[in-house]
């Protein structure tokens, strides 16, 4: 199959394709004689392996150790553990960041009056030095 096939069948736009290609993260398309990129069934499912990993939030060099050691029949699930688990943990400590901002443009806007007048908080917080809380 062609790029835009395999792109259809694996739901990666045929950029990506071509960019994880670009980075060696998985193996170019064969090409016709023509020069244009050929597909089979195994690179669709690498394709498909890419993509849910993406979309777990993996970074490309985790899903480089992932492909990695899925295309290693003497594999230790351990070390697929371990990936996930460091991964966890990261996502842990975005949520955690991602909550600490949600609360204080949160505390931010409910402490901003909202009207005519030009005195605002979240302006004054987000114009304040580093490290000073400035919470209305």
């Amino acid at each position: 199959m062609n790029i835009g096939e395999a792109s259809k069948a694996s739901g990666v736009t045929a950029k990506m394709i071509r960019y994880y290609e670009s980075i060696d993260l998985i193996k170019a398309g064969r090409r016709t004689d023509a020069g244009y990129r050929i597909y089979g069934d195994s690179d669709v499912h690498t394709l498909r392996f890419v993509k849910r990993a993406r979309t777990l939030g993996f970074s490309l060099e985790q899903i480089r150790d992932l492909l990695s050691l899925w295309q290693d029949p003497a594999r230790a699930s351990a070390d697929v553990k371990a990936i996930a688990q460091a991964h966890v943990a990261e996502l842990q400590q975005r949520i955690k960041e991602l909550t600490e901002m949600r609360d204080t443009l949160s505390h931010l806007a409910d402490a901003c009056s909202g009207d005519h007048r030009p005195d605002c908080p979240i302006l004054h917080s987000l114009a304040a030095p580093v490290g000073h809380n400035c919470h209305a």
